[in-house]
């Protein structure tokens, strides 16, 4: 009787740990490097047929770089604004078409301009599978923030499917 008391005990220490661990674990989801890569390929494909000369990037969830991408006119700020407005859209977890308008001068959130590295142009859309937060990707160089934001748009369906399997 006194080994089955123990025995019990143990596995209920045993369990208890398994549900610990499972309550302090999360599993996490990002793209693939050549998923990340299509995604940035399709992008600037989507440019140049528009007539666009960009660059373009493509960070996980974290805002780490995974894809740069620059087409052969594309100016030389473009590579460092595309990864800005990509990183900036996974911290805050909106599009900077939004935040530009939603942190604008003399608005409550405006200060968030000042967070280094944030880019509030538009072009920085949030990438996501099955509603789960796995990158963002950035477009510099279009004539203007909206068209950077359409580019990117279009890169990301070009993905959808793939990242909603």
């Amino acid at each position: 009787m006194k080994k089955l008391a123990i025995a019990l005990l143990i596995a209920s220490g045993l369990a208890g740990t398994a549900r610990a661990a499972e309550e302090v674990l999360v599993t996490l989801k990002t793209m693939t490097p050549e998923t990340a890569l299509t995604l940035a390929q399709a992008t600037l494909q989507d440019c140049r047929e528009r007539g666009y000369q960009v660059a373009v990037a493509v960070v996980d969830r974290s805002g780490n770089l995974q894809v740069l991408l620059r087409d052969r006119f594309a100016g030389v700020h473009t590579l460092e604004t595309a990864r800005r407005k990509a990183w900036t859209a996974v911290s805050f977890r909106t599009d900077t078409l939004v935040m530009a308008e939603e942190t604008a001068a003399g608005k409550e959130a405006s200060g968030v301009r000042f967070v280094e590295q944030a880019m509030m142009v538009g072009g920085g859309v949030v990438v996501q599978a099955a509603g789960a937060l796995v990158g963002g990707i950035g477009v510099s160089g279009a004539p203007g923030g909206p068209a950077d934001d359409e580019c990117a748009r279009a890169g990301i369906e070009a993905v959808q499917s793939d990242l909603d399997f």
